[in-house]
């Protein structure tokens, strides 16, 4: 512990200075809150206050992971203060603007930000839309996470639905700069899943930087580095967790740097026809289904007032895992006799009224994310037409 008025270290515990006599400030590392003496976690933030942990972790028979008593000494004050690790499986995802030292070699650096900034906007804004977490953006290209530091279960979906969002968003960008004579960009990604080591790293008053370590980030950069511009590349492990909902296509092994075998690499060429966990589960055959025959009768009733011309709007709710996909599942087998089925599913993405009306519209004129403004046109008038 380190006194305060004099700089003198003192051994852990002790209340007052041996060197001047002042009373020492059990000071914790994180909030810089001042701590009773002896005391071994922070009042204020609840952090492993250093010299007391440290003491108490001599006195413990239970082996601890080497990685949660990493600590910077005080003398390093511009350092980091603390370094915390975790295990995670994630979804790595690296971006970047394909030849981008070409295209900036002639261009004074104000046109070159115009250019990139742009592009990296959207690369930032389709991850946050998916609730990823952006590690580092460098000069044309970002590192993200899925998964962590805010977990969900479908991470490898929530990755590749950001990947495809923003090569869509960078294609409608580089057809304005052709329009407007300047040379059009591409951006390649590449995408692994799997376990990672995350911490917070503090690197100064008001920094903090929350990264990950281990072979998954590395083999993502440089699945992003060997990808073809335009495209997406993706690991075995995230086809393993996302096949279904992506269409994929088989690239084969392919060598990479700093991997002695050949990597099993896939191409995300577009969705698939899955959507949900159930879907899946489909495919692989359904439990029978026993009871919910009220909430079903109820259902079929309001189908026969929705046939007889009076709309009707049925709202089931509940918690996770009681069976709501469930009975939609079962309902529309039952009763889309003599009815138009459209499905939407608005999982995904940040929240807005619109998306389940945007989902059945663009299901209901057939419309796709490679139909350009005349095709999407041509689809609605023909099918206008024909209703």
């Amino acid at each position: 512990m380190r006194c305060s008025n004099c700089g003198s270290e003192n051994p852990a515990g002790k209340k007052f200075c041996s060197d001047c006599g002042a009373q020492l400030a059990n000071r914790c590392p994180n909030c810089s809150s001042e701590n009773p003496s002896g005391k071994r976690f922070c009042g204020e933030c609840g952090s492993p206050l250093n010299g007391n942990v440290q003491a108490g972790a001599a006195q413990s028979s239970r082996p601890r992971s080497s990685a949660s008593d990493i600590r910077i000494l005080p003398e390093q004050a511009d350092g980091s203060l603390v370094i915390e690790g975790e295990r995670k499986t994630v979804t790595a995802l690296f971006a970047d603007i394909k030849s981008s030292t070409e295209l900036m070699e002639d261009l004074d650096p104000e046109d070159a930000r115009a250019i990139v900034d742009p592009a990296l906007k959207v690369m930032i804004d389709a991850v946050c839309r998916y609730d990823g977490y952006i590690v580092q953006s460098t000069g044309d290209g970002i590192f993200a996470l899925f998964g962590a530091p805010l977990a969900h279960e479908d991470h490898p979906q929530r990755a590749l639905y950001a990947a495809l969002r923003m090569q869509e968003e960078i294609r409608h960008y580089a057809a304005r700069l052709q329009e407007e004579g300047r040379a059009p960009i591409e951006i390649r990604v590449g995408i692994n899943s799997g376990e990672v080591v995350v911490r917070s790293l503090r690197t100064g008053k008001a920094q903090t930087e929350y990264t990950p370590i281990g072979h998954t980030t590395n083999l993502a950069s440089r699945l992003q580095a060997i990808a073809r511009t335009g495209s997406i590349v993706v690991s075995e492990n995230t086809r393993r967790l996302a096949e279904g909902y992506f269409q994929l296509r088989a690239l084969g092994g392919t060598r990479v740097k700093g991997i002695s075998e050949p990597v099993k690499v896939y191409e995300v060429t577009g969705l698939g026809p899955l959507r949900t966990r159930l879907q899946r589960a489909v495919g692989r055959g359904l439990t029978k289904f026993v009871g919910r025959v009220r909430e079903v009768d109820t259902m079929r009733d309001v189908l026969e007032l929705a046939k007889a011309g009076h709309g009707q709007i049925v709202a089931v709710m509940g918690e996770p895992g009681v069976g709501k996909s469930r009975l939609f599942f079962e309902f529309k087998a039952i009763g889309q006799s003599g009815c138009l089925l459209l499905e939407a599913y608005s999982i995904y993405g940040k929240a807005s009224a619109y998306l389940p009306l945007i989902e059945l519209l663009r299901d209901y004129f057939r419309l796709t994310a490679e139909d350009n403004q005349r095709q999407r046109r041509e689809k609605i008038n023909r099918q206008s037409a024909d209703t």
